[in-house]
């Protein structure tokens, strides 16, 4: 691997993370006299005087390097937790900025959402919202795309920021984590002050819903509306460039229950050959088979948690010839059967 890659040279291939994540965590790095230079460049394909351009977005494969990397030389395993729970209002990066500059809680948390696929477009953000509780949700689009540190971030950043910049003593009702307890959870428990179960589906934490009406104190209108606009740009380049992959999971979505999917047929309907098919959408970082296998788990989540049909009817909507072959393949999407799945949902 060169040591320095242009940025001209990062293509759409492969989903990407802002510069800003790699850049905290460069810093982070820094401070504590642990900050390779060379090595740290080498990882991330780009000399680190780059890291600062707001625009830039780098691999996020790359970025993943870097954290094991962090692991190593700091040889602090619970390094994600402690990067996260550091609270430096310079290093934010834009999304940050618009959070912590919204006239209420519940407007910051639907900016989050809206805008993080330009932090991280490996990982998927969902909220729901209960009578009591607001559930944010982060799952990685491939189970190599899932990374402990980042996700150990992301969870103490969330609170760590939200406490000093909302109110000290907001309350977490509950965290999941999508690894299994690991020798330092005890950590979470000082950095989070709440409950956590290990080994879930995916991450997510909740909070009480009379919390998105809490206005968010010392907000400033004007950055809010300059940092906003700037990321809106961005935010269009990046949905430029991912439509077709979506166009595409809307074909298959809809023709899942009816008919066997396949690419030819796809293909035909979109007026290109099998061939484009894959070119276009290996683009934007996937293959066919690949997108129809996050359509089929996506809706086996869904349908499974909320009761509304048999797990033989799922296993038919899904294209499955047979429940016992939906339910290994439920089986490797959640590590649980949908009978347990859903019995604790």
């Amino acid at each position: 691997m060169p040591t320095h890659q242009a940025r001209s040279d990062v293509t759409p291939q492969e989903p990407q993370v802002t510069a800003s994540t790699a850049l905290g965590l460069v810093h982070y790095l820094d401070t504590r006299d642990l900050l390779e230079e060379n090595t740290v460049a080498s990882l991330l394909g780009l000399p680190l005087a780059e890291l600062a351009n707001p625009d830039l977005r780098l691999p996020a494969c790359h970025h993943y390097r870097l954290w094991q990397h962090a692991e190593q030389v700091t040889g602090d395993a619970a390094i994600g937790l402690h990067a996260g729970e550091v609270v430096d209002p310079d290093r934010m990066g834009l999304v940050g900025h618009v959070f912590f500059n919204c006239d209420t809680l519940g407007d910051a948390v639907m900016q989050y959402v809206r805008l993080h696929r330009l932090i991280n477009e490996s990982v998927h953000l969902k909220l729901e919202q209960t009578a009591d509780l607001a559930v944010l949700t982060w799952e990685a689009d491939q189970p190599e795309f899932y990374c402990r540190q980042d996700m150990d971030r992301t969870l103490a950043a969330v609170v760590s920021r939200a406490r000093h910049f909302i109110h000290p003593q907001l309350d977490i009702a509950w965290v999941r984590v999508a690894h299994p307890e690991p020798a330092y959870a005890d950590e979470y428990r000082r950095i989070l002050d709440c409950p956590i179960r290990f080994g879930e589906p995916a991450m997510a934490l909740a909070f009480s819903a009379h919390y998105l009406d809490r206005p968010i104190p010392h907000r400033n209108p004007y950055v809010h509306s300059a940092m906003l606009k700037q990321v809106n740009s961005l935010l269009a380049r990046l949905q430029t460039r991912r439509r077709f992959s979506r166009k595409v999971r809307r074909l298959i979505s809809r023709q899942m229950a009816s008919e066997r999917i396949d690419a030819d047929s796809l293909a035909q309907q979109l007026h290109m050959s099998r061939q484009t098919l894959y070119r276009r959408l290996k683009k934007e970082g996937m293959s066919f088979q690949e997108l129809v296998e996050h359509v089929r788990k996506d809706k086996a989540l869904r349908y499974v948690a909320s009761d509304r049909y048999a797990l033989g009817e799922i296993a038919f909507l899904l294209g499955f010839s047979e429940l016992s072959a939906f339910s290994r393949a439920f089986k490797r999407w959640t590590g649980e059967s949908p009978a347990q799945y859903r019995a604790r949902h």
